[in-house]
């Protein structure tokens, strides 16, 4: 009888395999269409970045990007899970695992914005704006595609 495979969550930027995290937002998100190499480095730089691994191969199979002062605010982005690692709670895991993470304790406030994943973020307190009328966004529209 084989074993359940065995992954782990890591905040440690020397794991990243930015080459899968660019192909992912790059290709395969629906929200960063197009972004280039330079945009993601640099975005991971600025960033508490987290990697999911498989342990069994030391692939990375999962990704999420937090920008924080870590003290008051924090913003939730670039959250995946590739689809062949889908449906075993990666996700939730990696939930747990940066809601946990001693650098984000005490936050006034966590944004994120989501399309199709309202479900999974409701499960850790997230819900949908309280004052709609007080946030305001200066948003460009595919940027990566055609930038200004």
């Amino acid at each position: 009888m084989s074993q359940p495979a065995a992954f782990s969550i890591s905040p440690d930027p020397a794991r990243l395999d930015v080459g899968l995290i660019h192909d992912y937002l790059g290709r395969h998100s629906y929200w960063a269409p197009g972004i280039s190499r330079e945009l993601v480095e640099r975005s991971i730089r600025h960033s508490l970045c987290f990697g999911v691994y498989d342990e069994a191969t030391g692939a990375q199979v999962g990704f999420a990007r937090v920008v924080s002062d870590q003290a008051t605010f924090a913003y939730l982005c670039d959250v995946f899970v590739l689809e062949a690692y889908r449906g075993r709670g990666l996700s939730k895991q990696l939930m747990q695992y940066i809601i946990d993470y001693p650098a984000l304790q005490g936050l006034r406030r966590w944004l994120l914005a989501t399309r199709d994943a309202h479900s999974l973020y409701a499960q850790f307190g997230f819900t949908p704006l309280a004052a709609p009328p007080r946030f305001m966004e200066n948003a460009r529209l595919d940027p990566y595609r055609h930038p200004q």
